[in-house]
């Protein structure tokens, strides 16, 4: 037993200890501090630093103030979440430096939110896991690979224009939110793209558990994210949200695995009858889905378990329906608002299909070169996520500015895509800035929609095609108008740039149209 004196040497030292260590971390921190502030920013205040500018405002209100900052410090400046620094840049130099390195991969702390879903897929991991994995899924994005999805692009486009159709005559003429519409079909094509199956989410997506998980998902993590309070695992679980998340989570893995060993068995099955499954029932190709190309690369690695190619499939199943969606959505948009371009882009798609109905294939796509520009001025206007960041794994020089190692550097894609000496009249839609012409000289990085360097998107042409067969479909039908401006149209700050409360679109059926129209190349 210790005696009074003793427990009272004892607390003392603990104090002492405790003191010491307390000593050390703010010497620490006055030092990141002396450097962090040569870097220009707004002005900190103790324990909120330069957080106070976004209490008690919605998600829209803080799009617009990080754009005022933004605008107002159009290099890089520096922030303070409470006590951590950050640091934002959109210099197409800067962004240069920080994406072509095969170092500082590792993305920043924001996607710990993402990561219950998605684990340690291709967008979270990082190191030799990220390397080994994205050498082995490299190949499913194969060209060959591609011109199977077609088939499935312009299945679901079709049924897109029958319930637009649909929803149009029970509106009255009346304008369409086409955001939720565009959605479905999103998850109908990823689905049936990623994992083979389908979910019918055009039709009946509200009775498919799978389909109304990820749906819950995808909200639940907007929600959590703005809203700081929320962030520490310890307060969000014990939250009717994070309990919804995590129900929602369940039903998600629990689906992709049935799926994945549905799909292992099947291929199991094939090679034991000698058979590798390129024909169906009906005689026609067999078509192989995102799940079955990467179970057949790893037949011979066998790098993955069923947990992490689950991971894999989760992944594409994130960044595949909701930025699409995104995409289409503001590509429409701004197609609506400038009639003169979406007359010449109508031109386009019938000079390559006449009077036909039929489904559009990837020689017909690949001939889709305004549309194309289209849709690469729209994420140029509107990149589909709009801010990435990374975590350093060592120290960077950005122009006369240190940045210590373990320091978060965002990204501000939007700013980055309106900067004048790259873009003149930048906010002006003009898909003509992407003629081969215009783009050649152009610095790599100042275009940055799927973002760049060893960490780009690797499904980007997945994407493209998608949105080409599906915004395509819809032009061969319909005329678009907006019922909102551009000023009008406000943009919600959260992972993807979403449009507050949709987008509101009249559909105007099109009259007959000839057999071939001539197409310039510009206006």
């Amino acid at each position: 037993m210790f005696n009074g004196e003793t427990v009272l040497l004892i607390q003392l030292a603990l104090v002492v200890i405790t003191l010491v260590q307390v000593l050390k971390w703010f010497k620490k921190w006055l030092q990141l501090y002396n450097v962090m502030n040569k870097i220009p920013g707004p002005k900190a205040y103790p324990i909120v630093g330069t957080m106070y500018s976004f209490i008690g405002k919605k998600s829209e209100e803080i799009f617009y103030i990080i754009d005022k900052r933004t605008r107002d410090y159009p290099d890089i400046h520096r922030i303070w979440n409470g006590l951590v620094p950050e640091v934002r840049i959109n210099k197409a130099e800067y962004v240069e430096k920080l994406l072509s390195s095969s170092r500082n991969i590792e993305k920043s702390r924001t996607y710990k939110f993402i990561l219950g879903w998605l684990g340690q897929g291709l967008l979270t991991s990082k190191d030799d896991r990220w390397f080994q994995h994205r050498r082995l899924i490299t190949p499913t994005f194969h060209f060959n690979i591609l011109d199977g999805f077609c088939e499935v692009f312009a299945e679901h486009g079709a049924l897109l224009v029958k319930q637009l159709a649909a929803a149009r005559a029970g509106s009255g003429k009346q304008p369409i939110n086409v955001y939720p519409f565009m959605t479905r079909a999103a998850l109908d094509i990823i689905c049936e793209t990623a994992m083979g199956v389908k979910v019918h989410a055009q039709t009946s997506g509200m009775d498919n558990p799978y389909v109304v998980a990820v749906y819950d998902l995808s909200g639940l993590i907007q929600y959590r994210l703005l809203r700081p309070w929320l962030h520490p695992d310890f307060i969000w679980n014990r939250t009717r949200a994070g309990q919804q998340y995590h129900k929602a989570l369940a039903e998600v893995h629990g689906y992709a695995h049935k799926v994945i060993r549905e799909r292992r068995q099947e291929l199991n099955q094939r090679r034991a009858e000698g058979n590798q499954g390129e024909a169906r029932e009906d005689g026609r190709k067999r078509r192989l889905a995102f799940l079955d190309m990467l179970l057949e690369s790893n037949e011979q690695s066998n790098l993955l378990s069923d947990n992490d190619v689950r991971e894999e499939v989760d992944t594409f199943m994130f960044e595949g329906h909701d930025t699409t969606t995104s995409g289409m959505c503001w590509a429409l948009f701004l197609l609506a608002l400038h009639p003169d371009v979406q007359r010449q882009v109508q031109q386009e798609i019938d000079s390559i299909f006449g009077e036909s109905d039929r489904a559009p294939t990837m020689r017909d796509l690949n001939e889709m070169k305004l549309l194309e520009r289209c849709l690469k001025e729209t994420l140029r206007l509107y990149p589909s996520v709009s801010f990435f960041g990374r975590t350093l794994s060592e120290d960077i020089a950005l122009g006369d500015y240190h940045i210590p190692a373990g320091t978060i550097v965002g990204v501000h894609a939007y700013h980055v895509h309106r900067d004048e000496r790259f873009f003149p009249d930048a906010e002006k839609f003009d898909p003509d800035r992407f003629l081969p012409e215009r783009t050649e000289n152009r610095h790599p990085y100042a275009y940055i929609p799927f973002s760049a360097g060893p960490r780009n998107c690797i499904g980007q042409k997945f994407a493209l095609l998608e949105e080409k067969s599906v915004v395509s479909s819809i032009l061969r039908h319909f005329t678009v108008r907006s019922a909102k401006t551009r000023e009008e149209q406000l943009i919600q700050h959260e992972l993807i740039t979403r449009p507050k409360d949709g987008i509101w679109l009249y559909f105007e059926p099109r009259e007959a149209r000839p057999d071939s129209v001539g197409v310039r190349s510009g206006y």
